[in-house]
């Protein structure tokens, strides 16, 4: 049975502080108000103002010095907001033809406004999907997600070969380079050379070369494969 939403009335900008935060704290360490006004182009004195009433109503724990996470309201407060984004997301591609570098925006603006009967009925078309298209699992309607383990292409070893499973930036023009490489969620590379002090990664996807900056193979999130599988 689907979960209601956490509280009722939750304003756009609190909607988008917990879908950050959760995302920042998403490794275990508490995300720090320069992360999160990084992150949401604010500055650090309002994000300061906005986490002491978040957690004053309960969403957040706020320490000083140490970070903030998300109370478990405050978590089914964001992980509704992320099943509505990921599920615009998968619907402007499969249905409506939108390219995955183009969708980002869109489901930012859409995910506020549009009603909780709606997202599930764009599920129940899309055939409930488990991942949007930039390989992101999506929430369940009930609260759970599959918070999935992956490997940067930074750590496939050479001469290795690896299934790109999920790529981390909504960036349109990475995603559109990326993609006019072959590297989509679902794609077979290898690792043919890796130079050393955070160097460029070579590798090798449908039979073509590529040279990667370390930064942006970090965010090639992948599955090692054996090559005979």
């Amino acid at each position: 049975m689907p979960v209601a939403p956490p509280q009722e009335g939750l304003t756009s900008s609190v909607e988008d502080y917990l879908k950050v935060i959760y995302r920042l704290s998403r490794s275990g360490r508490p995300a720090t108000t320069s992360e999160i006004a990084t992150a949401l182009a604010l500055s650090p004195p309002s994000v300061s103002g906005m986490v002491k009433r978040l957690s004053e109503q309960g969403l957040l724990y706020h320490e000083p010095y140490r970070g903030t996470e998300l109370t478990a309201e405050g978590r089914r407060a964001a992980l509704r907001m992320l099943r509505r984004h990921r599920i615009i997301e998968s619907y402007l591609v499969g249905f409506l033809h939108y390219s995955w570098d183009t969708v980002h925006e869109e489901a930012e603006r859409l995910e506020h406004a549009v009603s909780d009967e709606l997202i599930e009925r764009m599920a129940a078309a899309l055939g409930n999907p488990e991942f949007d298209p930039h390989g992101d699992p999506i929430p369940g309607s009930d609260g759970s997600i599959a918070e999935l383990i992956y490997v940067p292409l930074t750590e496939i070893p050479v001469d290795s070969s690896a299934e790109l499973c999920r790529v981390d930036t909504g960036h349109p023009d990475r995603l559109r380079y990326l993609a006019s490489l072959g590297l989509t969620p679902g794609a077979m590379c290898s690792v043919v050379g890796r130079e050393p002090f955070q160097g460029p990664v070579t590798i090798r996807v449908g039979g073509k070369e590529h040279v990667l900056g370390f930064q942006m193979a970090t965010l090639l999130l992948c599955q090692p494969r054996d090559e005979t599988e």
